[in-house]
Protein backbone atom coordinates (compact mmCIF):
# COMPACT_ATOMS: atom_id res chain seq x y z
CA UNK A 1 0.00 0.00 0.00
CA UNK A 2 1.47 3.18 -0.84
CA UNK A 3 1.90 6.35 2.21
CA UNK A 4 -1.15 8.01 0.32
CA UNK A 5 -3.02 4.78 0.92
CA UNK A 6 -1.76 4.32 4.25
CA UNK A 7 -2.86 7.71 5.06
CA UNK A 8 -6.24 7.17 3.74
CA UNK A 9 -6.82 3.85 5.28
CA UNK A 10 -6.16 5.93 8.94
CA UNK A 11 -8.50 8.99 8.04
CA UNK A 12 -11.07 6.32 7.36
CA UNK A 13 -10.62 4.51 10.45
CA UNK A 14 -10.79 7.66 12.87
CA UNK A 15 -13.62 8.90 11.01
CA UNK A 16 -15.76 5.73 12.87
CA UNK A 17 -13.89 5.40 15.97
CA UNK A 18 -12.17 8.23 16.55
CA UNK A 19 -15.15 9.92 18.76
CA UNK A 20 -14.16 7.84 21.37
CA UNK A 21 -17.62 8.97 22.82
CA UNK A 22 -19.35 6.03 23.80
CA UNK A 23 -18.56 2.93 26.01
CA UNK A 24 -20.65 1.15 23.93
CA UNK A 25 -18.22 0.47 21.07
CA UNK A 26 -17.01 -1.93 23.36
CA UNK A 27 -20.81 -4.10 22.77
CA UNK A 28 -20.36 -3.70 19.37
CA UNK A 29 -19.18 -5.93 16.89
CA UNK A 30 -15.97 -7.78 17.45
CA UNK A 31 -12.81 -6.11 16.35
CA UNK A 32 -9.60 -7.80 15.07
CA UNK A 33 -5.73 -6.22 14.64
CA UNK A 34 -4.26 -8.38 12.29
CA UNK A 35 -0.82 -9.38 11.75
CA UNK A 36 0.64 -7.22 14.08
CA UNK A 37 3.89 -7.38 16.00
CA UNK A 38 2.91 -8.46 19.99
CA UNK A 39 4.90 -7.41 22.84
CA UNK A 40 4.92 -11.06 25.48
CA UNK A 41 5.11 -9.60 28.61
CA UNK A 42 6.25 -12.56 29.84
CA UNK A 43 9.51 -13.22 27.61
CA UNK A 44 9.60 -9.75 27.17
CA UNK A 45 9.85 -10.29 23.23
CA UNK A 46 8.02 -8.84 19.89
CA UNK A 47 6.26 -11.90 18.61
CA UNK A 48 5.80 -11.29 14.54
CA UNK A 49 2.01 -12.07 13.06
CA UNK A 50 -0.13 -11.81 15.74
CA UNK A 51 -3.99 -11.54 14.94
CA UNK A 52 -6.01 -10.17 17.97
CA UNK A 53 -9.73 -10.52 18.58
CA UNK A 54 -11.28 -8.14 21.09
CA UNK A 55 -14.92 -9.06 21.88
CA UNK A 56 -16.40 -6.87 24.49
CA UNK A 57 -13.88 -5.78 27.03
CA UNK A 58 -11.90 -8.30 26.62
CA UNK A 59 -9.52 -10.25 24.44
CA UNK A 60 -11.26 -13.82 22.88
CA UNK A 61 -8.49 -14.79 20.96
CA UNK A 62 -4.91 -14.17 20.12
CA UNK A 63 -3.74 -16.06 16.16
CA UNK A 64 -0.22 -16.59 15.80
CA UNK A 65 1.48 -18.02 12.26
CA UNK A 66 1.51 -21.63 13.46
CA UNK A 67 -2.21 -21.59 14.87
CA UNK A 68 -4.35 -19.06 13.37
CA UNK A 69 -7.78 -18.38 14.12
CA UNK A 70 -10.79 -17.29 12.26
CA UNK A 71 -11.73 -13.83 12.30
CA UNK A 72 -15.41 -12.63 12.86
CA UNK A 73 -17.47 -12.02 9.73
CA UNK A 74 -18.57 -8.97 11.50
CA UNK A 75 -15.36 -7.37 13.07
CA UNK A 76 -14.52 -4.30 12.38
CA UNK A 77 -10.76 -4.89 11.45
CA UNK A 78 -7.52 -2.96 12.18
CA UNK A 79 -4.67 -3.76 9.87
CA UNK A 80 -1.82 -4.39 12.12
CA UNK A 81 1.33 -4.59 9.61
CA UNK A 82 4.50 -2.97 10.41
CA UNK A 83 2.47 -1.72 13.68
CA UNK A 84 3.82 -3.05 17.50
CA UNK A 85 0.95 -4.08 19.96
CA UNK A 86 1.75 -3.38 23.58
CA UNK A 87 -0.09 -3.66 26.75
CA UNK A 88 -1.66 -0.95 27.82
CA UNK A 89 0.69 0.94 30.28
CA UNK A 90 0.17 0.98 34.05
CA UNK A 91 1.10 3.93 36.41
CA UNK A 92 2.01 2.62 39.35
CA UNK A 93 2.64 5.58 41.38
CA UNK A 94 0.06 8.65 41.19
CA UNK A 95 -2.03 10.92 42.43
CA UNK A 96 -5.50 11.76 41.99
CA UNK A 97 -6.39 14.43 44.59
CA UNK A 98 -3.26 15.62 46.63
CA UNK A 99 -2.11 18.72 45.17
CA UNK A 100 -6.03 19.39 43.49
CA UNK A 101 -6.42 22.04 46.32
CA UNK A 102 -3.20 23.80 45.19
CA UNK A 103 -3.60 23.69 41.46
CA UNK A 104 -7.17 24.10 41.66
CA UNK A 105 -7.31 21.38 39.29
CA UNK A 106 -9.79 18.39 39.65
CA UNK A 107 -8.82 14.76 38.69
CA UNK A 108 -11.50 14.40 36.51
CA UNK A 109 -9.39 17.45 34.41
CA UNK A 110 -6.43 15.47 33.93
CA UNK A 111 -7.10 11.43 34.00
CA UNK A 112 -7.26 12.16 29.96
CA UNK A 113 -3.74 12.89 29.93
CA UNK A 114 -3.15 9.72 31.33
CA UNK A 115 -5.10 7.90 28.34
CA UNK A 116 -3.89 9.82 25.63
CA UNK A 117 -0.42 8.82 26.48
CA UNK A 118 -1.35 5.05 26.46
CA UNK A 119 -1.56 4.66 30.28
CA UNK A 120 -4.70 2.62 30.77
CA UNK A 121 -4.45 1.80 34.51
CA UNK A 122 -3.21 4.32 37.24
CA UNK A 123 -2.24 2.55 40.84
CA UNK A 124 -3.03 5.47 43.74
CA UNK A 125 -0.60 6.20 46.01
CA UNK A 126 -2.12 8.12 48.75
CA UNK A 127 -5.22 9.89 48.43
CA UNK A 128 -8.02 10.73 50.75
CA UNK A 129 -10.36 7.91 50.80
CA UNK A 130 -13.47 9.80 49.71
CA UNK A 131 -12.54 12.24 47.15
CA UNK A 132 -10.52 9.74 45.63
CA UNK A 133 -13.46 7.22 45.34
CA UNK A 134 -15.55 9.87 43.71
CA UNK A 135 -12.44 10.30 40.38
CA UNK A 136 -12.40 6.55 40.68
CA UNK A 137 -16.21 6.25 40.29
CA UNK A 138 -16.15 9.24 37.44
CA UNK A 139 -13.14 6.82 35.79
CA UNK A 140 -15.12 3.86 35.38
CA UNK A 141 -18.09 5.96 34.10
CA UNK A 142 -15.98 7.45 31.29
CA UNK A 143 -13.89 4.59 30.04
CA UNK A 144 -13.70 6.48 26.92
CA UNK A 145 -11.19 9.46 28.36
CA UNK A 146 -9.89 7.84 31.27
CA UNK A 147 -7.93 5.01 32.41
CA UNK A 148 -8.64 2.31 35.58
CA UNK A 149 -8.32 4.40 38.52
CA UNK A 150 -6.73 1.50 41.56
CA UNK A 151 -7.54 3.37 45.28
CA UNK A 152 -4.98 3.06 47.98
CA UNK A 153 -5.43 4.47 51.66
CA UNK A 154 -4.04 7.62 52.81
CA UNK A 155 -0.70 7.91 53.26
CA UNK A 156 -0.38 6.41 57.23
CA UNK A 157 1.66 8.98 59.24
CA UNK A 158 2.58 9.79 62.77
CA UNK A 159 0.63 12.71 64.61
CA UNK A 160 1.37 15.10 62.88
CA UNK A 161 1.11 14.00 59.44
CA UNK A 162 3.93 14.95 56.75
CA UNK A 163 1.02 15.95 54.39
CA UNK A 164 -2.25 16.35 56.75
CA UNK A 165 -4.00 16.76 53.10
CA UNK A 166 -3.64 13.27 52.14
CA UNK A 167 -2.75 11.76 55.70
CA UNK A 168 -4.46 9.47 57.86
CA UNK A 169 -2.84 9.40 61.75
CA UNK A 170 -2.32 6.09 62.97
CA UNK A 171 0.37 5.92 65.57
CA UNK A 172 -1.05 2.73 67.79
CA UNK A 173 -0.42 -0.71 65.95
CA UNK A 174 -3.89 -2.12 67.79
CA UNK A 175 -5.57 0.24 65.76
CA UNK A 176 -4.15 -0.87 62.37
CA UNK A 177 -6.69 -4.08 61.90
CA UNK A 178 -9.72 -1.92 62.11
CA UNK A 179 -8.45 1.10 59.72
CA UNK A 180 -7.69 -1.62 57.66
CA UNK A 181 -11.37 -3.05 57.49
CA UNK A 182 -12.35 0.22 57.13
CA UNK A 183 -9.91 0.47 53.73
CA UNK A 184 -11.28 -2.56 52.50
CA UNK A 185 -14.87 -1.32 52.50
CA UNK A 186 -13.65 1.28 50.33
CA UNK A 187 -12.44 -1.19 48.11
CA UNK A 188 -8.92 0.03 48.58
CA UNK A 189 -6.10 -1.99 47.07
CA UNK A 190 -3.32 -0.56 48.70
CA UNK A 191 -2.31 0.49 51.91
CA UNK A 192 0.64 3.16 51.72
CA UNK A 193 2.48 3.92 54.65
CA UNK A 194 4.61 7.66 54.80
CA UNK A 195 7.41 8.88 55.92
CA UNK A 196 6.89 9.25 59.91
CA UNK A 197 5.35 5.87 60.79
CA UNK A 198 7.91 3.57 62.46
CA UNK A 199 8.19 0.12 62.64
CA UNK A 200 5.66 -1.14 65.22
CA UNK A 201 3.08 0.41 63.65
CA UNK A 202 4.39 -0.18 59.77
CA UNK A 203 4.41 -4.12 61.03
CA UNK A 204 1.11 -4.00 62.27
CA UNK A 205 -0.49 -2.24 59.07
CA UNK A 206 1.54 -4.93 56.86
CA UNK A 207 0.30 -7.98 58.73
CA UNK A 208 -3.33 -6.53 59.16
CA UNK A 209 -2.99 -5.39 55.08
CA UNK A 210 -2.20 -9.30 53.91
CA UNK A 211 -4.61 -10.84 56.41
CA UNK A 212 -7.62 -8.28 54.20
CA UNK A 213 -5.52 -9.42 50.68
CA UNK A 214 -4.09 -6.38 50.43
CA UNK A 215 -0.74 -5.05 49.10
CA UNK A 216 1.25 -2.52 51.20
CA UNK A 217 3.80 -0.28 49.56
CA UNK A 218 5.99 2.48 51.92
CA UNK A 219 7.92 6.18 51.25
CA UNK A 220 10.51 5.52 53.94
CA UNK A 221 12.48 7.77 56.83
CA UNK A 222 11.00 6.59 59.73
CA UNK A 223 11.09 2.98 59.26
CA UNK A 224 14.02 1.49 57.64
CA UNK A 225 14.00 -0.41 54.36
CA UNK A 226 15.99 -3.28 55.64
CA UNK A 227 12.98 -3.80 58.81
CA UNK A 228 10.51 -3.26 56.25
CA UNK A 229 11.90 -6.03 53.89
CA UNK A 230 11.99 -8.58 56.68
CA UNK A 231 8.40 -7.50 57.85
CA UNK A 232 6.99 -8.61 54.88
CA UNK A 233 6.46 -5.17 52.66
CA UNK A 234 5.61 -5.91 49.12
CA UNK A 235 6.94 -2.50 47.54
CA UNK A 236 8.74 0.63 48.32
CA UNK A 237 8.03 4.35 47.26
CA UNK A 238 11.04 5.89 45.41
CA UNK A 239 14.34 5.69 45.01
CA UNK A 240 15.18 7.24 48.11
CA UNK A 241 13.21 4.47 50.11
CA UNK A 242 16.04 2.75 49.08
CA UNK A 243 19.34 4.95 48.85
CA UNK A 244 19.30 6.59 51.78
CA UNK A 245 19.04 2.86 53.42
CA UNK A 246 22.46 1.88 51.54
CA UNK A 247 25.02 4.45 52.93
CA UNK A 248 26.91 3.20 55.50
CA UNK A 249 27.45 4.55 58.99
CA UNK A 250 29.58 7.51 59.08
CA UNK A 251 30.55 7.83 55.82
CA UNK A 252 30.69 11.11 54.68
CA UNK A 253 31.02 10.51 51.01
CA UNK A 254 28.66 13.03 48.95
CA UNK A 255 25.39 11.39 47.88
CA UNK A 256 26.38 12.00 44.33
CA UNK A 257 29.81 10.11 44.74
CA UNK A 258 28.28 7.16 46.96
CA UNK A 259 29.75 3.75 45.97
CA UNK A 260 26.76 1.39 45.48
CA UNK A 261 29.25 -1.46 45.15
CA UNK A 262 29.53 -1.21 49.34
CA UNK A 263 28.58 -3.92 51.66
CA UNK A 264 25.66 -2.35 53.18
CA UNK A 265 24.17 -1.42 49.80
CA UNK A 266 24.62 -5.42 48.31
CA UNK A 267 23.21 -6.96 51.90
CA UNK A 268 20.44 -4.34 51.29
CA UNK A 269 19.94 -5.54 47.25
CA UNK A 270 20.15 -9.14 48.15
CA UNK A 271 17.53 -8.85 51.01
CA UNK A 272 15.30 -7.08 48.90
CA UNK A 273 15.41 -9.50 46.03
CA UNK A 274 15.25 -12.16 48.40
CA UNK A 275 11.88 -10.96 50.09
CA UNK A 276 10.59 -10.51 46.95
CA UNK A 277 10.18 -6.55 48.03
CA UNK A 278 9.23 -4.61 44.23
CA UNK A 279 11.10 -1.21 44.28
CA UNK A 280 9.22 1.89 42.23
CA UNK A 281 12.04 4.06 41.66
CA UNK A 282 9.80 7.22 40.70
CA UNK A 283 12.86 8.51 38.90
CA UNK A 284 11.32 11.25 36.85
CA UNK A 285 10.08 13.21 39.88
CA UNK A 286 13.40 13.48 41.34
CA UNK A 287 14.75 14.65 38.03
CA UNK A 288 11.95 17.22 37.38
CA UNK A 289 10.44 18.45 40.69
CA UNK A 290 13.23 18.47 43.13
CA UNK A 291 16.49 18.58 41.91
CA UNK A 292 16.60 20.11 38.02
CA UNK A 293 13.40 22.12 38.11
CA UNK A 294 15.12 24.94 37.41
CA UNK A 295 16.54 23.49 34.37
CA UNK A 296 14.73 24.74 31.04
CA UNK A 297 15.20 20.96 29.63
CA UNK A 298 12.53 19.83 32.54
CA UNK A 299 10.71 22.76 33.54
CA UNK A 300 10.04 24.02 29.92
CA UNK A 301 9.62 19.85 28.16
CA UNK A 302 7.19 19.93 25.61
CA UNK A 303 5.22 17.67 27.81
CA UNK A 304 4.55 20.12 30.06
CA UNK A 305 2.62 22.51 27.69
CA UNK A 306 -0.06 19.71 27.44
CA UNK A 307 -1.05 20.12 31.00
CA UNK A 308 -3.86 22.65 31.96
CA UNK A 309 -2.46 26.52 32.65
CA UNK A 310 -3.68 25.84 36.00
CA UNK A 311 -1.74 22.96 36.65
CA UNK A 312 1.79 24.77 34.80
CA UNK A 313 0.87 28.73 37.22
CA UNK A 314 0.89 25.95 40.44
CA UNK A 315 4.13 23.96 39.57
CA UNK A 316 5.91 27.48 38.28
CA UNK A 317 5.21 28.83 41.55
CA UNK A 318 6.58 26.01 43.40
CA UNK A 319 9.87 26.49 41.31
CA UNK A 320 9.99 29.82 42.22
CA UNK A 321 9.51 29.64 45.68
CA UNK A 322 11.08 25.93 46.33
CA UNK A 323 14.81 26.49 47.59
CA UNK A 324 16.84 28.28 46.02
CA UNK A 325 19.27 25.86 43.54
CA UNK A 326 22.52 27.68 42.15
CA UNK A 327 24.72 27.19 38.69
CA UNK A 328 27.57 25.93 40.85
CA UNK A 329 25.60 22.97 42.30
CA UNK A 330 23.85 21.79 38.82
CA UNK A 331 26.55 19.07 37.99
CA UNK A 332 26.42 17.22 41.66
CA UNK A 333 22.42 17.47 41.20
CA UNK A 334 22.73 15.76 37.81
CA UNK A 335 25.66 13.78 39.23
CA UNK A 336 23.02 12.68 41.62
CA UNK A 337 20.16 11.96 39.25
CA UNK A 338 22.60 9.77 37.29
CA UNK A 339 23.17 8.05 40.79
CA UNK A 340 19.53 6.99 41.33
CA UNK A 341 19.60 5.88 37.99
CA UNK A 342 22.50 3.35 38.37
CA UNK A 343 20.83 2.02 41.47
CA UNK A 344 17.71 1.03 39.78
CA UNK A 345 19.31 -0.40 36.73
CA UNK A 346 21.65 -2.20 39.80
CA UNK A 347 18.40 -3.31 41.65
CA UNK A 348 16.98 -4.63 38.22
CA UNK A 349 20.35 -6.72 37.55
CA UNK A 350 20.84 -8.21 41.00
CA UNK A 351 16.77 -9.63 40.78
CA UNK A 352 14.67 -6.89 42.44
CA UNK A 353 11.36 -6.36 40.97
CA UNK A 354 11.79 -2.94 39.08
CA UNK A 355 7.71 -0.96 38.68
CA UNK A 356 7.27 1.86 36.64
CA UNK A 357 5.43 5.17 38.86
CA UNK A 358 5.87 9.04 37.89
CA UNK A 359 3.86 10.73 41.05
CA UNK A 360 2.32 12.86 38.68
CA UNK A 361 0.97 14.99 39.04
CA UNK A 362 3.89 16.55 40.64
CA UNK A 363 5.29 19.63 39.71
CA UNK A 364 6.57 19.07 35.82
CA UNK A 365 5.94 15.62 35.99
CA UNK A 366 2.73 15.51 33.86
CA UNK A 367 0.26 12.80 33.88
CA UNK A 368 0.71 9.93 31.60
CA UNK A 369 3.21 11.92 29.14
CA UNK A 370 6.17 11.26 32.13
CA UNK A 371 5.37 7.64 32.36
CA UNK A 372 7.48 7.57 29.03
CA UNK A 373 9.85 9.77 30.54
CA UNK A 374 10.66 7.17 33.40
CA UNK A 375 10.96 4.74 31.45
CA UNK A 376 13.48 6.64 29.48
CA UNK A 377 15.02 7.50 32.71
CA UNK A 378 15.32 3.31 33.74
CA UNK A 379 17.12 3.03 30.21
CA UNK A 380 19.51 5.07 30.61
CA UNK A 381 19.73 3.66 33.86
CA UNK A 382 20.88 -0.02 32.33
CA UNK A 383 17.81 -1.64 32.06
CA UNK A 384 16.67 -2.58 28.73
CA UNK A 385 14.00 -1.17 26.66
CA UNK A 386 12.00 -4.84 26.56
CA UNK A 387 12.89 -5.71 30.48
CA UNK A 388 11.63 -1.40 31.05
CA UNK A 389 8.54 -2.39 28.87
CA UNK A 390 7.89 -5.89 31.11
CA UNK A 391 8.21 -3.65 34.41
CA UNK A 392 5.60 -1.05 33.20
CA UNK A 393 3.47 -3.67 32.16
CA UNK A 394 3.24 -7.36 33.99
CA UNK A 395 5.30 -5.82 37.00
CA UNK A 396 2.64 -3.15 37.88
CA UNK A 397 -0.33 -5.71 36.94
CA UNK A 398 0.97 -7.88 39.55
CA UNK A 399 1.52 -5.14 42.07
CA UNK A 400 -2.07 -4.17 41.73
CA UNK A 401 -3.16 -7.76 42.32
CA UNK A 402 -4.44 -7.38 38.75
CA UNK A 403 -1.99 -10.36 36.94
CA UNK A 404 -5.15 -12.00 36.13
CA UNK A 405 -6.86 -9.02 34.25
CA UNK A 406 -4.06 -6.96 33.06
CA UNK A 407 0.01 -6.43 32.20
CA UNK A 408 0.18 -8.53 28.92
CA UNK A 409 -2.10 -9.27 25.72
CA UNK A 410 -3.42 -12.71 26.45
CA UNK A 411 -6.84 -14.36 25.60
CA UNK A 412 -9.42 -13.82 28.84
CA UNK A 413 -7.83 -10.51 29.54
CA UNK A 414 -9.02 -6.80 29.22
CA UNK A 415 -8.52 -5.69 26.03
CA UNK A 416 -6.21 -2.56 26.83
CA UNK A 417 -4.01 -2.06 23.88
CA UNK A 418 -1.33 0.42 22.85
CA UNK A 419 -1.19 0.45 19.13
CA UNK A 420 2.30 1.64 18.01
CA UNK A 421 3.59 2.73 15.06
CA UNK A 422 7.62 1.94 15.94
CA UNK A 423 9.35 -1.24 18.07
CA UNK A 424 9.26 0.31 21.52
CA UNK A 425 12.23 -2.88 22.39
CA UNK A 426 14.43 -1.02 19.76
CA UNK A 427 14.44 2.18 21.09
CA UNK A 428 11.66 2.87 24.36
CA UNK A 429 10.94 6.57 22.82
CA UNK A 430 9.38 4.98 20.24
CA UNK A 431 6.23 4.03 23.02
CA UNK A 432 5.94 7.66 22.59
CA UNK A 433 4.62 6.92 18.68
CA UNK A 434 1.26 5.72 19.47
CA UNK A 435 -1.82 5.00 17.14
CA UNK A 436 -4.33 4.39 18.75
CA UNK A 437 -5.02 3.39 22.50
CA UNK A 438 -7.64 0.33 22.96
CA UNK A 439 -9.16 0.49 26.74
CA UNK A 440 -11.57 -2.15 27.58
CA UNK A 441 -12.50 -2.94 24.11
CA UNK A 442 -13.49 0.91 23.07
CA UNK A 443 -11.01 2.40 20.78
CA UNK A 444 -9.54 5.94 21.40
CA UNK A 445 -7.90 8.80 18.93
CA UNK A 446 -5.27 10.04 21.63
CA UNK A 447 -6.07 13.56 19.55
CA UNK A 448 -9.38 13.62 20.59
CA UNK A 449 -9.08 12.06 24.41
CA UNK A 450 -6.64 15.34 24.77
CA UNK A 451 -9.43 17.30 23.72
CA UNK A 452 -11.59 16.86 27.10
CA UNK A 453 -8.17 18.00 28.92
CA UNK A 454 -9.21 22.09 29.56
CA UNK A 455 -6.71 24.10 28.47
CA UNK A 456 -7.48 26.52 31.42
Amino acid sequence: MSQNGRDVHRILFFLIFASCAAPSLADDAPLAITNVTLFDSASAKMLDGRTIVIEGERIAAIGTPEAPISIPDTARIIDGDGKFAIPGLIDAHVHVVHLAKFMHVTGDEFLPMFLAAGVTSVRSTGDPVIAQAGVAHYAEANPQTCPRVFMASPLIDRDPPIHGDVAYVLTDPAAAPAFVADMVKWKVRTLKIYAGTGRAVGKAVIEAGHKQGLKVTAHLSAYSAQDAAEDGIDSLEHIESVFYFAIPAGDATPREDLDLQNPKCTALINLLANKKVAIDPTLVVFRNMIYLNDMPEYYDHPDVALCPERMRNYWTDYSTNSLAKTPDTQMSRRKLIAKYQELAGLLHRLGVTILVGTDAPEPFVPPGFSMHQELEMLVDGGISPADALQAATANNATILGEEKNLGSLEAGKLADVVLLTADPTKEIANTRKIELVIRGGIVCDPATVMEAVPKK
